[in-house]
């Protein structure tokens, strides 16, 4: 994977480029330090390092957070901001997080998106950019298509640098043990069959 496309450090998307962007507050600038602890836990246990957090944005509770488990709970919805969009709406009581802001360490996929649609999620922060798959500005801007009946302009690049450091570590340290893998067996394939 080239380390150029997955995540440029500190990207903002198109929307940060046009000037027309909500900023940052200090209480997402706290929310995306605690997003990070989770995206490190998250590396710590072999997943993909995102770590998300649900909070209501009037009074800063925050409602559900969590890290990418992917492989651990064996499911391609396991994502952090699916996981913690899901336990905010539990705490609530509720499917609408309208009053809420989703803080996420990577900009979110396209089924996250859709998620943050059906969930009328208020705000949206999130750290690194993903160009090859993100779906609110990079990729695809779904979290702002004027054809749905909910949209929500995200807040890209906060602790950008951080987000995308962190995720670029995690890959290099997994491209490292495959090529140790690979020698230690013998094999001059040093590359996953796609």
């Amino acid at each position: 994977m080239n380390r150029a496309l997955w995540m440029r450090i500190g990207q903002r998307s198109m929307l940060a480029r046009r000037g027309d962007v909500e900023q940052a507050t200090r209480r997402d600038e706290a929310m995306m330090a605690r997003a990070l602890v989770l995206a490190r836990r998250a590396a710590d246990l072999g997943e993909i390092p995102v770590g998300a957090v649900v909070y209501h944005t009037p009074s800063g509770a925050v409602l559900g957070e969590g890290h990418n488990q992917r492989e651990h709970a064996r499911s391609p919805a396991a994502h952090a901001e699916f996981l913690a969009i899901e336990r905010a709406c539990a705490a609530r009581k509720d499917w609408r997080l309208n009053d809420c802001t989703l803080v996420v360490t990577l900009e979110p996929c396209a089924m996250c998106a859709g998620l943050i649609i059906n969930a009328r999620v208020g705000r949206v922060v999130y750290g690194a950019a993903d160009p090859k798959a993100g779906a609110a500005g990079s990729l695809y801007a779904l979290t702002e298509d004027r054809r749905l009946n909910h949209r929500v302009r995200p807040i890209p690049g906060v602790q950008g640098e951080a987000c995308a450091l962190l995720l670029r570590e995690f890959f290099e340290r997994l491209r490292s043990a495959r090529k140790t893998r690979a020698r230690a067996s013998g094999s001059p394939r040093t590359r996953r069959a796609r």
